[in-house]
């Protein structure tokens, strides 16, 4: 079977694709390599992939002409789409970047899907989603129409237009909301890789909303573990749906939505702290407010992932943040 992974130099897409031809998949593997931030660590994914079962394309999804013939020559069974702008902060600096990437590429890619006769889509979405949302733990079943971040409203656009392919086009739709996802060739841009620089170099780490964050941290084997599970589960339309009473994460079309989250909120201190331990230092803190974009708290209900696939995400945060830091300091050649 072939499967085609978008964002493959990207930290997600790269272990999917590991995972994927582990699994005797042949993997395409699609990105445009863009410099949001390091395209070195990006190629230096890439090289990591050796396999006879892989091809990669450098294309952006907003390159129509260029997505249509990749379609066209490879005809994949499997698209997994994890090429997107990323970050909740840049989204306030650069909005347009987000409009190009995350709704015109995602427009591009749903044609094609549509067009070739794709079995399966399944897209990154984010728990970004949930915005201003209270109620814990965040579930799939729980109304999410308020985002504060145009990040945020593009992954939300983007479950909105999957469920409209799936409802016009029969299309199977399973969109994944990610919970703070972590890890070895992880993004520079996350608050792990920033704390571990900062902290080795003897500079402060900046601690926001004063410290008082919790999040959902997920260790980038449990999201690969639960993307892969899902790829040969199709979604099924929900019989028993109800327009009177719509339940956002089932659809009388074959779509769906999945929390993947360690479904175990840790606070930000905590996390500093088992950073500190796996480096043997103690950080410089600069205590600062929330930022615009930011929630405060992320929490994952995982109760349909457990139930459709038998797999919850278990790591703990000392063991990923071990790993990541073993990583860390042999990628950058640090004692």
């Amino acid at each position: 079977m072939k499967v085609l992974i978008t964002g493959v130099a990207g930290f997600i897409g790269y272990h999917l694709a590991q995972r994927f031809l582990k699994e005797g998949f042949s993997v395409i593997g699609l990105d445009n390599l863009n410099d949001y931030y390091s395209v070195q660590l990006k190629k230096d994914r890439l090289a990591q992939i050796k396999s006879d079962n892989f091809k990669f394309y450098q294309v952006d999804l907003a390159d129509d002409q260029a997505l249509t013939e990749l379609f066209k020559a490879e005809k994949p069974d499997y698209v997994i789409n994890m090429a997107a702008q990323a970050g909740v902060r840049y989204s306030l600096i650069n909005p347009k970047a987000y409009v190009d990437s995350n709704i015109v590429g995602f427009v591009n890619l749903l044609e094609c899907c549509r067009h070739f006769q794709v079995k399966h889509l399944i897209f990154a979405s984010s728990s970004s989603v949930y915005g201003l949302n209270t109620k814990m733990p965040f579930s799939i079943h729980h109304n999410v129409d308020h985002p504060i971040s145009l990040y945020a409203a593009s992954k939300k656009a983007n479950e909105l237009m999957a469920h409209t392919y799936a409802y016009l086009y029969n299309l199977p739709c399973t969109g994944l909301r990610f919970f703070t996802v972590y890890g070895p060739w992880g993004r520079p841009d996350m608050a792990l890789f920033l704390f571990t620089e900062a902290i080795l170099k003897d500079e402060p780490i900046k601690v926001f909303n004063h410290g008082q964050m919790e999040r959902d941290f997920t260790y980038i084997d449990d999201i690969v573990e639960g993307v892969f599970r899902l790829t040969n589960h199709l979604p099924k339309p929900n019989p028993h749906w109800n327009g009177d009473n719509p339940d956002p994460g089932t659809s009388p079309a074959p779509y769906k939505v999945y929390n993947i989250g360690n479904n175990n909120p840790v606070k930000l201190l905590d996390f500093i702290k088992a950073i500190e331990k796996a480096l043997g230092k103690e950080a410089k803190k600069e205590f600062l407010p929330l930022q615009p974009g930011d929630v405060p708290k992320t929490y994952a209900d995982i109760d349909d992932l457990v139930q459709d696939v038998g797999f919850s995400p278990s790591t703990p945060i000392e063991t990923g943040i071990t790993h990541f830091i073993d990583w860390y300091k042999k990628y950058y050649k640090l004692n």
